[in-house]
């Protein structure tokens, strides 16, 4: 772990894996309710063997530091309680703190889970020097589609997941079409964590591989450019075409 001293001069820790060999730019990994847990380092770590500096902030030190919490209802409850006292623009100002902190590796990224995904989201238009953010199980993100994103963001969301009806998701992206999302079939909040009752192993592979193609685009690769009416997004496609599947892109054309 390391210290980082935010703008109002509080210090807060953050877990930080470097690449065996240059890096191609960083990537910023934003916990869930649960903390910077073993499970969020491995997220951290798995980056950085991809060739990116990765870091994860702990976003709860302010309230208390070092938490890392149990997978459970427990704990569920408990980190939410601790979001709540930390609040977003908190979050969002330490989240800024962690990207300064990383960006002489080249261009950042974040990727967020549950409650970081919806931070990640928020981050597309509240944070600088970000290349593009990828956010999972942001159950609080559909409510916010107001505005545009300004960099390329994509989303991850599972089609059983009781906290975030099918049809939020169907209506936001109607709303958003600047942003590219898809949905995973039998696929519930924590689909992607391995420690988690709900893990679904082939949804977690197929999002991971459209996360590092995502990264691989806008951090080693071009800027996006801004469509008129659209919001910043990709000139590139996220994977072939190919017949629609009901996990394929909710977002906009990607030909």
């Amino acid at each position: 772990m390391i210290e980082l001293t935010a703008s109002d001069g509080a210090s807060f820790s953050a877990y930080r894996a470097e690449p065996a060999d240059t890096p191609k730019g960083a990537v910023v990994v934003l916990q869930d309710v649960f903390g910077v847990t073993p499970e969020i380092r491995k997220v951290a770590d798995a980056f950085a063997a991809k060739g990116y500096v990765a870091i994860a902030p702990s976003l709860f030190d302010r309230v208390q530091p070092g938490v890392s919490l149990d997978h459970d209802e427990g704990g569920k409850a408990e980190g939410a309680a601790i979001s709540v006292q930390i609040g977003n623009d908190q979050a969002i100002s330490d989240i800024q703190t962690a990207v300064d902190a990383v960006k002489d590796a080249g261009k950042v990224a974040v990727v967020g889970y549950c409650w970081g995904g919806d931070l990640a989201y928020t981050a597309a238009n509240k944070v600088n020097g970000i290349a593009c953010v990828i956010g999972y199980d942001g159950s609080g993100t559909v409510a916010d589609y107001r505005e545009k994103r300004k960099v390329p963001t994509l989303l991850h969301f599972g089609e059983s997941d009781p906290e975030l009806p099918l049809e939020a998701i169907t209506q936001f992206r109607a709303w958003r079409p600047d942003v590219s999302a898809f949905t995973y079939p039998d696929a519930a909040q924590g689909f992607g964590c391995n420690e988690r009752g709900n893990f679904r192993p082939e949804a977690a592979e197929k999002a991971l591989e459209r996360t590092l193609f995502w990264i691989s685009q806008y951090v080693e690769g071009q800027q996006p450019i801004l469509l008129k009416n659209a919001g910043a997004y990709a000139q590139a496609k996220t994977e072939k075409k190919k017949k629609k599947k009901a996990d394929d892109d909710l977002g906009p054309p990607l030909d």
